[in-house]
């Protein structure tokens, strides 16, 4: 009988031992979900790199799984359900509209799993709640610093056109805010003479400038752009007229903006730190999955590029 005992014993105990080597295995395997906006935006890739490179750098046991709203509202929240039905443990997600993210809001908390907002703020001005994260940063910054320094090359006079991100991000709303925050309190004397949206892109900033030039002609002394690619389809336009004297700054810093500034194109960038956001975004999920509780809002910094310190940024 106690022969008997021992080996009951001894056998509970392995079974025992592989439950526990098997949880163990389970909790550091997790899957992360990963939602872009869309992958033809060029900084968006940039972000979602930093991310994966993070994650597979210090956490190659993760297993990353990424999606493309395509600029899709809809399509994201089917995505977000599709991810979580995969079994993913955690989200992170740029949003396509941040005024439309609650449903994905709820489907991560009726998961039970965490969420990190990341470049494009839902909550605003508000922390966002339990369990739900944002790494960004403080759009209206940008928007001040490109209309400072374009005031002071102005000498605080002359006229302006605002070429405008998607009207649902918060990024192109706060950053022409910022724009016009600093025209309305310092320089009272340069005039928006247009704003337009871009979204985004290259070729539709190259068409909008070029309808510009058309209705205001020498009025138009410079353009600033919610990102880098709409400032430098802005340039091209500019430069095919021949209108070398209107100065065009953007956002985000990305290597074909610094190329830009460097051979004295772009007057300068407002560099919106990819690496920084993608790997806080990284971190700040896998905080929250070791079971501790990270900050629920991560700013990361913007830094003015000019002809100047460009050399700093390459």
């Amino acid at each position: 009988m106690k022969k008997f005992m021992l080996v009951c014993c001894a056998i509970a105990t392995v079974f025992l031992a592989g439950c526990a080597k098997k949880e163990a295995t389970s909790s550091s395997s997790f899957k992360i979900g990963y939602c872009i906006n869309n992958f033809n935006d060029t900084f968006q890739t940039y972000i979602v790199d930093a991310c994966e490179k993070y994650l597979a750098a210090n956490h190659p046991e993760v297993e990353f799984i990424t999606a493309d709203a395509r600029e899709d509202v809809i399509q994201q929240q089917d995505q977000i359900n599709s991810l979580i039905t995969q079994g993913v443990n955690a989200l992170i997600v740029v949003p396509v509209d941040t005024s439309a993210m609650a449903p994905i809001t709820k489907a991560a908390e009726e998961a039970g799993i965490p969420i990190c907002y990341v470049n494009r703020n839902p909550y605003g001005e508000s922390n966002p709640p339990a369990n739900v994260y944002y790494v960004g940063s403080q759009e209206v910054t940008a928007g001040e610093m490109q209309m400072n320094y374009i005031g002071e090359k102005l000498g605080g006079r002359g006229g302006v056109g605002i070429l405008q991100g998607i009207l649902s991000n918060e990024g192109a709303v706060k950053r022409t805010e910022g724009n016009e925050n600093v025209i309305n309190s310092k320089y009272p004397e340069i005039t928006v003479l247009a704003k337009e949206t871009g979204n985004w892109q290259r070729d539709q900033g190259l068409n909008i400038v070029q309808n510009w030039l058309t209705a205001y002609g020498t009025q138009l002394n410079a353009v600033l752009a919610n990102n880098d690619e709409m400032a430098l389809g802005a340039y091209r336009a500019l430069a095919e007229a021949g209108r070398t004297d209107v100065l065009v700054i953007g956002v985000d810093g990305i290597p074909d903006a610094i190329t830009s500034i460097e051979n004295g194109e772009l007057a300068g960038s407002v560099l919106q730190d990819a690496v920084g956001q993608g790997e806080g975004a990284a971190k700040t999920i896998m905080t929250a999955l070791s079971g501790s509780t990270p900050a629920p809002i991560t700013w990361v910094d913007f830094k003015l590029i000019t002809p100047e310190n460009v050399a700093e940024f390459k």
